[in-house]
């Protein structure tokens, strides 16, 4: 239901503007308008800084803050092995290292693509007409416009994503359907943390410093399946709460191939 209301909004905007188009395939529209960006939660209880975790919370997601995005579209899913696949045959690119013999391991066809680097995954989805998301691309589409901390809501539930090491290993795109987004995009959070376009700078109007901050890193979102480390069970449901948000913001250097980060599309109107 909630699919067909926002199918229906983006048609009518579209007709409204006389540009009416089907989405590209495998992708769902973004409606053009407002959000809210990022959050002012604070760690009320230093509950970070009391069990030795580097970044302190919320410190680098707020202030929270509108932005306007117009309509764009999104991959449903996180880019597959297969997918990848196909692009490298017709390109120069490598095959990520953990594939044997430039080959996929059998079974793993619609599980992500994982270990391509930033600027393999942006060649990827130049490929197909699109680019990767930005950080406020990325958010809209995976809370909505609402306040929202998760993609199915404000509750955390640890079954609707695969996080935590709870699964094991990677699932094949879209296993967890309870967990979609309010667009209908799978797997926002959990399964691979996903690259976006952005350096990972602070917020406008943060006071927030950080020697991470400028042309060094890039912001990976949306947690993984992997395990956090080695923290007592209290500390580490909290932990995979706090990763899990919408709003967190993890980083990485853009010329790293890692195991648990893969990457979707997005594609302007």
């Amino acid at each position: 239901m909630k699919m067909l209301l926002v199918l229906f909004i983006t048609s009518l905007f579209a007709l409204n503007s006389g540009c009416f188009r089907r989405p590209p395939e495998g992708m769902l529209p973004i409606p053009a308008g407002e959000f809210t960006m990022g959050t002012d939660a604070v760690d009320e209880n230093d509950f970070a800084a009391e069990h030795g975790i580097v970044k302190p919370w919320f410190v680098d997601e707020g202030p929270a803050h509108k932005v306007y995005l117009p309509l764009y579209y999104i991959d449903k899913y996180e880019v597959t092995n297969t997918q990848y696949a196909k692009f490298i045959l017709g390109t120069q690119n490598p095959p990520p290292p953990y594939w044997e013999r430039g080959a996929y391991a059998k079974g793993t066809e619609s599980y992500p693509v994982v270990m391509v680097n930033w600027s393999e995954a942006q060649t990827y989805c130049s490929s197909k007409g699109g680019r990767l998301p930005n950080e406020a691309e990325w958010e809209k589409a995976a809370k909505g416009t609402g306040m929202n901390s998760y993609p199915w809501g404000e509750a955390f539930d640890v079954k609707k994503a695969n996080i935590g090491g709870l699964a094991g290993d990677l699932s094949p795109v879209g296993s967890y359907p309870e967990g979609e987004s309010p667009y209908g995009a799978s797997d926002m959070i959990g399964n691979v943390w996903e690259w976006t376009s952005d350096w990972y700078q602070p917020y406008p109007g943060s006071t927030y410093e950080s020697d991470r901050f400028g042309l060094q890193l890039k912001v990976i979102r949306g947690n993984s399946w992997s395990s956090i480390g080695h923290y007592p069970p209290e500390v580490q449901d909290e932990l995979l709460k706090y990763h899990s948000a919408a709003t967190f913001r993890l980083f990485a250097p853009p010329d790293s191939a890692i195991s648990d980060v893969g990457f979707r599309c997005m594609r302007p109107s």
